[in-house]
Order: C-alpha cells, then sequence, then structure tokens
C-alpha cells in the first residue's frame, strides 16, 4: 500500500484527521510505514486509545497491506506546540 493511500484512508475515516506516511526504513520497503496523524478525535485519549483509532481506520489494510506502522499521534494543539 502506498503511503498516499495509507493518508486518505486515514483521513477518510478520522473526522478531521491530517495525516503524513512515509516509508519508514527507505522507499524500497513498501510494508513498512511511519505515520503522523493529527486529529480533534485524540482529545482526552489515551496514546493507546490514539493508536488504536488509527488502525481501527486502517481495518484488514494492518494484516494484509502494512507489515509495521510507526504512529506519532497528536491533537491539534499538541501539534502546535511543537513548532
Amino acid at each position: 500500500m502506498k503511503p498516499d493511500d495509507v493518508e486518505a484512508v486515514i483521513e477518510s475515516e478520522l473526522e478531521g484527521a491530517e495525516a503524513a506516511v512515509t516509508h519508514a526504513r527507505d522507499k524500497h520497503d513498501d510494508d513498512h510505514l511511519a505515520a503522523t496523524v493529527v486529529s480533534p478525535t485524540f482529545e482526552g485519549e489515551s496514546l493507546v486509545g490514539q493508536h488504536q483509532q488509527v488502525y481501527d481506520a486502517l481495518e484488514d489494510h494492518m494484516t494484509t497491506d502494512i507489515h509495521a506502522l510507526e504512529l506519532s499521534t497528536y491533537t491539534p494543539e499538541e501539534y502546535d506546540d511543537l513548532e
């Protein structure tokens, strides 16, 4: 699954989400991805809960198309504070 496709799935399934997905290792390692996801749906959720929302959004892709996904998740406010 291409990074752009993963971004599209996450953004379509998590309300207000913005996702940036890249290859975690190199561009030839298609099934190891890294994602930064910013969403207001993460407000009040634990880090585990935030990651679970992303995994739920990706559903079967996590077992069929993506071998590994390194996740960084933030609320919009947390992400703004990084800058």
